[in-house]
């Protein structure tokens, strides 16, 4: 149960509240959609939900959605899976995030900014500029509306532009970030069958670099349909043989042609964490995702042309997708490449420093790093423009709260926090940021507009002030129109309708208090999420049990009353195996995209006939609590057919919450 009467960390004063937009749509709204004039924010989410139709051709008129072709109405068929959004129109998503090049040329799209902190513009007029080369030279290559681009490629410029080259085709754009091992990107890359590769020949992180030159040549082995490969000199190589280069196909003074395609036209695709095999290739569309993000960056968010938008993230993340919608607003984005803590904790506060950011966005696990390293982000930096922190991949701990809040308050400052929870399986937000309502510690704000979040028992009873499933009764937008590969659509209704028929089940324990608020309180699923990226482990089982050394392994994930995120990996060694440097360095290597540094190391390691069982932690002082730290003394498997849970399950005993697939389920694993 939570408290009925706790007092707000935050509220805002009534200037942020008149000044906020969405303030100003409600009004606009009320006089012509029949939106409630009176009631604030609350009243205008009841409408939304109740009148989506309504709702959604005002968001559509409030942010000049330009349709091609018009819809024939709002809502064809409201059933999930399956609603029809907006049938019969034509847009492009490009085209709306590139029109504030007419009246602001010379102004700043991008500022990208790598670990020398220095921040890079890219202005309007030379993003639509390279934009519309690149989209000439991939029709000149035969890309066509539907087919796949891929990007194996950091948070830089580039990534950008070549996502916003595709759409403007009307291809379909996927990515993974470079430090993706090559089968976890062709775990993804193979599914959707892309015909162009965009690569760079690597990356710099932690101040130094890593090179990807050998990974990028089993990429483009193993990826039959590529057509054409392009070549980012991002640490100044040569182009491989064959290769495309980039600055040629970006040289050209040509206007963008934006081709117009349905609404429901796919524009990514995105990828789940790969729970039970492969990961789900997640498809959503360019009007679905145009509108959403209008809604959420431009009315939750408050963002505007004045602003500028700094998120932490990198291309496979769903967070970098959302981030780079923020040109629809009009919004100057910053695009970071690199570690998130070099040359030190505060690496990122002084990256919205120097970038001017008024909308700050990192996760739970950085703010909290922060506040255990004794960093003072607003003492030590000029901060005076950052109006929001946003946090969200997991949810923000009460101390989390108080800490930002009193280390703006000192310096003077009124800060809006704002956690955020939604998924990349709608690529948006489910509840967080409302710029005018309270922040309780602890909470979201509330619900997000045009989104009917529920909190259901298992009889699909409404809770209120307890905790249940989140669902979501009625269609959104962006949800996703398919998966691919997945023709009888049976794939995406096991994933989000087979416990509630009908009602969009997503996997989260959630609270709905009666005043409003959300409180989010992990998963309620097999799903890991660490530092805010939900993966499965099956995506590490396919790494680490490719090694011939490793028998069997089991990786958990466990939620810390600090707001870490502990995930130690358990590995059943191959008789006659060690796991000595060699081998702990070939674990690393393998497992960095999903369990990234410190490096793991072994805590123990006893073995039998059978072979050894090692117990490795990604944490770099052990594990939080030594209380849930098997004994070293007691990590023996007398056999071979011993099962791994039972080393693993003192691991969890009385941690709040546990990450991953039932200890009981999980028996031998056969190899491949």
């Amino acid at each position: 149960m939570t408290s009925a009467h706790p007092s707000p960390l935050w509220r805002p004063d009534e200037d942020r509240i008149a000044q906020a937009r969405i303030t100003a749509f409600q009004s606009w709204a009320a006089e012509r959609h029949q939106a409630p004039a009176e009631g604030g924010y609350p009243a205008l989410h009841r409408w939304s939900v109740a009148e989506p139709e309504a709702f959604w051709t005002a968001v559509t008129q409030w942010f000049d959605v330009r349709f091609s072709t018009p819809p024939t109405r709002v809502l064809g068929d409201r059933a999930m899976p399956g609603a029809q959004w907006f049938p019969g129109s034509r847009l492009n998503y490009a085209e709306h995030a590139l029109r504030a090049a007419a009246t602001r040329p010379d102004e700043p799209a991008l500022l990208a900014v790598d670990e020398t902190q220095v921040p890079r513009p890219v202005t309007w007029a030379e993003l639509r500029r390279q934009v519309g080369s690149l989209a000439a030279e991939l029709r000149a290559l035969g890309v066509r509306p539907g087919d796949r681009v891929s990007g194996y490629l950091p948070n830089i410029p580039q990534a950008a532009i070549a996502f916003l080259a595709t759409a403007a085709v009307g291809a379909v754009w996927t990515s993974c970030a470079p430090d993706f091992g090559a089968r976890s990107v062709l775990d993804r890359f193979q599914q959707v069958e892309p015909v162009v590769l965009f690569t760079v020949d690597g990356y710099r992180y932690g101040g130094k670099e890593h090179d990807r030159r050998e990974t990028v040549a089993e990429l483009r082995r193993e990826l039959p349909t590529l057509r054409a490969l392009v070549h980012i000199p991002l640490l100044g190589t040569d182009a491989p043989e064959g290769a495309l280069d980039w600055a040629a196909l970006t040289a050209a003074d040509t206007e963008p042609e934006f081709e117009q395609v349905p609404f429901e036209h796919p524009l990514w695709v995105l990828y789940s964490s790969g729970t039970t095999g492969l990961p789900k290739a997640i498809v959503q569309s360019q009007g679905g995702i145009l509108l959403e993000h209008l809604k959420q960056l431009g009315l939750h968010c408050d963002l505007g042309p004045e602003d500028v938008f700094f998120w932490y993230t990198s291309t496979g993340w769903m967070m970098w997708n959302f981030l780079v919608s923020g040109l629809l607003t009009g919004t100057t984005i910053v695009l970071y490449d690199g570690s998130p803590g070099h040359p030190a904790v505060d690496a990122q506060w002084q990256i919205a420093a120097r970038t001017g950011a008024t909308l700050y966005g990192t996760s739970a696990a950085y703010v909290m790093a922060c506040r255990k390293a004794g960093a003072h982000p607003a003492r030590d930096h000029d901060l005076s423009r950052v109006k929001c922190v946003a946090t969200t991949g997991s949810p923000l701990p009460p101390d989390g709260f108080r800490w930002l809040h009193d280390e703006f308050a000192d310096s003077g400052a009124d800060l809006w926090i704002a956690s955020v929870s939604g998924g990349t399986d709608v690529c948006s937000c489910f509840a967080g940021a409302v710029p005018t309502l309270p922040v309780y510690i602890g909470e979201l704000q509330a619900p997000c507009l045009g989104t009917d979040l529920r909190s259901w028992d298992p009889n699909g009873d409404p809770l209120v002030d307890e905790v249940g499933e989140l669902v979501v009764t009625n269609p959104m937008p962006s949800m996703p129109v398919r998966f691919w590969n997945d023709p009888d659509g049976s794939r995406y209704r096991d994933s989000y309708f087979s416990v509630y028929p009908g009602v969009w089940r997503h996997g989260d324990w959630i609270t709905l208090t009666s005043r409003g608020s959300v409180i989010i309180h992990g998963r309620s699923d097999s799903t890991l999420n660490r530092q805010g990226i939900r993966m499965g482990s099956a995506d590490i089982y396919e790494v680490v049990e490719r090694l011939p050394e490793i028998r069997e392994s089991l990786v958990l994930g466990i939620e810390q009353p600090d707001g870490g995120y502990w995930m130690p990996l358990f590995v059943h060694l191959a008789p006659g195996a060690e796991l000595d440097e060699a081998l702990l360095d070939r674990v690393n290597r393998g497992t960095r995209p999903f369990l990234p540094p410190p490096r793991l190391r072994a805590l123990l390691g006893h073995g039998g006939a059978g072979g050894a069982v090692a117990f490795l932690v990604d944490h770099p002082g052990g594990p939080v609590a030594p209380r849930r730290t098997p004994h070293p003394g007691r990590a023996v498997l007398p056999d071979r057919t011993a099962p791994l849970q039972h080393l693993c399950r003192p691991a969890v005993r009385n941690s709040q919450r546990f990450h991953g697939e039932r200890i009981e389920d999980r028996g031998p694993r056969s190899r491949k």
